[in-house]
């Protein structure tokens, strides 16, 4: 099968959640809209295009109705366009850019948008009120859990302590500030709504500042006692937890690439994978596997890896469990710096790891979601040029 290209890729800058952010005045279809706007500025023939898919988590209120489809009418983008809409939890932005791979691979379509978008400050984190989040009848390890509660579980099963949390979430708020000083970092970074950076990176964190938070979310454990069969010990506070947040991510994907084209990446593999829900934040492990396996690469071979920091003990448990150098991971910073727009966070991370491979010369990437209730997926991509 033929492979897809990345013609190129953009992001939003990430907004607090909230009615002050610098996104909140802004609906997520003009969110998209500045995104194809961005591509068009930047020399791509963004809206003639054949689809247009986005991940979206609460698809409710403003993300209603198809945002796919609004933002396809919204940005001007081909009618003749077909535009849906997915959910796959945290992972949804890489799904919907997978989908539009392997479509075009398929030789289905020539050339696709695919991306997402989520603004938690109009669509609150659960906004759908989806009756599984508190579903009793489900078998106990099936049952819906916070994703936080997935993680303070895992920390305890992994053994992975508390200093191992702050100290994966010191290095994310320190590469976060610096990247901000050097343009090559943020260089597919699409300045929206006034808001030119990511607002929720806090730069001034500092070590002691990280060890005199308390656990934050023992509270939340008690409504959800049932599904988590006991206690357990909380070691996450808000310090090592990714700030919800509003944001979009956009990559337009083609085929092999004629006479003038220049795509900045070529999509090497891909892979999805499920896992067990009593134990969901592995599944991004099992698809970075799969991805490596089916590739022939190793994580050796990676010359930068954006992995999300879906909590501190993804990462912590990453560089402690794999053969990885530190250095070329999340180099300007994860997702505990600079948040995590649900639906968008997997295009936001494949954006930024064009940009940390433009920055470095570096040749091949890899970029790793997880998400909650057991999901997860993987992108190896080579850089062009």
């Amino acid at each position: 099968m033929a492979h897809a290209y990345i013609y190129d890729a953009v992001r939003t800058p990430r907004g607090k959640a909230r009615a002050e952010g610098g996104l909140a005045k802004m609906k997520p279809q003009e969110l998209v809209a500045g995104l194809v706007d961005g591509l068009q500025t930047r020399g791509q023939d963004a809206r003639n295009v054949q689809a247009l898919v986005l991940g979206c988590v609460d698809q409710v209120g403003d993300q209603g109705a198809n945002i796919a489809l609004v933002s396809k009418l919204h940005a001007g983008v081909d009618d003749a366009a077909y535009a849906f809409t997915l959910n796959n939890y945290c992972v949804s932005g890489l799904t919907a850019i997978g989908h539009a791979a392997t479509q075009i691979a398929a030789g289905n379509l020539d050339r696709a948008l695919a991306g997402g978008v989520e603004m938690m400050s109009r669509v609150p984190f659960l906004g759908d009120n989806a009756s599984y989040y508190t579903d009793t009848s489900l078998p106990q390890r099936t049952r819906f859990i916070p994703v936080v509660l997935a993680a303070d579980r895992l920390a305890e099963a992994e053994g992975i302590s508390r200093d191992q949390l702050d100290a994966v979430s010191l290095v994310s708020q320190l590469r976060a500030g610096t990247a901000e000083a050097n343009p090559a970092l943020t260089a597919s970074r699409i300045s929206l709504g006034g808001l030119g950076f990511d607002e929720c990176a806090r730069p001034q964190t500092t070590a002691a500042s990280l060890a005199a938070m308390p656990p934050s979310f023992a509270a939340l454990a008690v409504q959800y006692a049932d599904a988590l069969e006991g206690p357990i010990d909380h070691r996450h506070t808000i310090g090592h937890a990714p700030p919800i947040c509003d944001g979009a991510g956009l990559a337009l994907i083609g085929g092999v690439p004629t006479a003038g084209d220049r795509p900045r990446a070529r999509i090497l593999g891909y892979a999805e994978s499920g896992g067990d829900p009593y134990a969901s934040l592995l599944a991004g492990f099992t698809a970075m596997d799969r991805v490596l396996e089916r590739t022939g690469l190793t994580l050796a071979d990676m010359d930068r890896i954006e992995f999300m920091e879906a909590f501190a003990v993804t990462i912590a448990k990453f560089l402690r469990d794999y053969p990885v150098d530190p250095d070329k991971v999340n180099v300007a910073g994860g997702h505990i710096a600079r948040g995590h727009p649900m639906g968008a966070s997997g295009a936001i991370l494949l954006s930024t790891l064009l940009d940390v491979l433009d920055a470095s010369n570096g040749r091949l990437g890899l970029v790793v979601c997880s998400g909650a209730a057991g999901v997860g997926a993987a992108m190896v991509i080579e850089r062009l040029g």
